[in-house]
């Protein structure tokens, strides 16, 4: 399906912020200027700036139009759900060590489907509360074939347009489907360590894996979080028979 017209601006922008075009906290083309460019209506550049927003790649300042965040948000594991968006649960967080490929755990292989012994890409980071203390320590691993059709997964630095929108724009994949699996055990004395919490100490652990349209893997992320801080909320309707 094509896409509309705010959707390709916004994507437009995506690709510009992630070349280094407009740096972390550098102005963006005002809407004048993007609504004569694209020959559309200021609303129009409007909508495309508050997809952006929402995914924590600008923000609005007062009197100077839109500009790169700054400070990248991410979310811890699962969650993803149509319609949320990477503010929806985002916050800062820090790289931990170098992108490398190693054969992940048989727990996310077989949640990938990965062969016996085949490599994938592990990305580290962990997400922090407001205070800058630890809130998840989350393990992403992209199958072989994702991280070469998507270099930049292997860098240090952090994606400004978001691994999804950069992995969709590298290899024309969509995650489509989600399965988000939670269990509960000790702490490992790294994971301890890099938590700021006693050893042993209880963890909440969400396995997410996204997949595409073919049912492919396009990653699979593993979310530990202290029990102090783990809170699941679910939302649901119900009816006068339940």
């Amino acid at each position: 399906m094509p896409l509309l017209k705010y959707e390709q601006i916004a994507d437009d922008l995506r690709t510009r912020i992630a070349n280094g075009e407009f740096g972390p906290g550098g102005p963006l083309p005002s809407g004048r200027d993007l609504a004569e460019q694209w020959s559309v209506s200021r609303a129009t550049v409007v909508k495309a700036y508050d997809v952006l927003r929402q995914d924590g790649l600008v923000v609005a300042r007062q009197g100077s139009g839109f500009t790169v965040a700054e400070t990248p948000v991410a979310r811890p594991a699962g969650g993803r759900r149509s319609g949320t968006t990477r503010l929806s649960g985002g916050a800062p967080y820090r790289r931990i060590g170098t992108p490398d490929r190693m054969v992940p755990p048989a727990r996310v292989a077989e949640a990938m489907g990965l062969p016996h012994g085949e490599e994938a890409l592990r990305r580290v980071r962990l997400v922090l509360l407001d205070d800058g203390s630890p809130h998840s320590l989350v393990t992403a691993w992209f199958p072989a074939a994702v991280a070469d059709a998507a270099p930049r997964l292997s860098a240090q630095g952090p994606i400004a347009e978001g691994t999804t929108h950069y992995v969709r724009r590298r290899t024309g994949r969509t995650p489509v489907e989600g399965v988000d699996v939670t269990t509960v055990r000790l702490a490992t004395e790294v994971e301890a360590g890099l938590l700021a919490v006693e050893h042993p100490a209880a963890v909440a652990v969400v396995l997410h894996t996204a997949f595409d349209e073919h049912h492919r893997a396009l990653v699979c992320e593993e979310g530990v979080t202290p029990s102090h801080v783990f809170e699941q909320v679910d939302n649901y309707p119900m009816g006068a028979g339940n």
